[in-house]
């Protein structure tokens, strides 16, 4: 396997679920390891992007959602929501954190044909 320097995650479950805070704390240690991370929001995972959503989210012993997504953001990541759920919640842009971006899948699948790693939660 090439190395490569970025990472591609891919999240479908919704702020209330373990997996969205692990998917963040993983996306965290890949900023701290070097890596240039991408999270893509799909399905109940768009939620996450709403301002919000994951404030009151805590999974122990994880830190809260909030401050995994903030530090996520404030430390280059890029957050992408998908576009047919974020159009299917009634989202629009104003409704989504600062820095979350509504995108299709294309950004994504550009990266990955460019040789970014991918986990998806």
């Amino acid at each position: 396997m090439a190395a490569t320097d970025e990472l591609v995650v891919v999240m479908t479950h919704g702020p209330q679920e373990e997996s969205a805070s692990v998917g963040f704390t993983i996306a965290n240690g890949a900023i701290t390891s070097g890596l240039r991370v991408c999270v893509f929001l799909t399905g109940d995972a768009v939620d996450i992007a709403r301002r919000g959503a994951a404030d009151a989210v805590q999974m122990h012993p994880l830190e809260p959602l909030k401050a995994l997504v903030d530090d996520f953001l404030a430390r280059g990541g890029t957050l992408w929501a998908c576009t047919p759920r974020v159009k299917a919640r009634g989202y629009a842009e104003g409704d989504l954190l600062a820095g979350a971006e509504i995108t299709g899948a294309s950004p994504m699948h550009e990266r990955i044909k460019a040789g970014a790693a991918t986990l998806s939660f």
